[in-house]
């Protein structure tokens, strides 16, 4: 199965993308990271729009895409990786991770996903996000193997 983190902004050399680099080289899946920019000023509508277009331009035909957004459906570690599962066992090729910039991910793309994930009701800045999102992917990926690095409960 291949994943795509599609995301508005850069890394910069930092402990965000060290970290993320860090649960990346664990994954077994193919995980590839597109990286978008709307650039110039914009107002946040104009912003939003064209971080959309980029966005949706990242989207294969037929690959499952999952929005992450603040308004989005919260899913235990146990709950995300057998969704991540059931993908995968059904044949899904491709599921595209949806992120968006400073501004927020379009309602648009967000109406069109197949689900709306959030990592709980806080905003969190997005460059964290993809941080988040790639410590989630290798847990799922070591819950599915039934591997101790989950030990389920509260902080695991």
């Amino acid at each position: 199965m291949r994943l795509i983190i599609a995301s508005a902004g850069r890394f910069r050399d930092g402990p965000e993308r060290t970290l993320f680099e860090r649960y990346r080289r664990r994954i077994r899946w193919n995980v590839e990271l597109h990286e978008i920019e709307a650039k110039g000023r914009h107002t946040p509508a104009e912003t939003i729009r064209r971080e959309a277009d980029l966005l949706d331009s990242r989207i294969p035909v037929g690959a499952h895409v999952i929005a992450l957004d603040e308004a989005g459906k919260t899913l235990s570690s146990e709950d995300f990786a057998r969704h991540l599962g059931d993908l995968r066992d059904r044949g899904r090729r491709e599921v595209v991770f949806l992120i968006g910039g400073a501004e927020g991910l379009s309602p648009r793309l967000v109406a069109g996903a197949d689900l709306v994930l959030a990592f709980g009701a806080a905003t969190w800045p997005h460059l964290l996000v993809r941080a988040m999102l790639i410590e989630q992917i290798f847990r799922a990926q070591q819950i599915l193997a039934r591997h101790p690095y989950h030990r389920g409960g509260k902080g695991g």
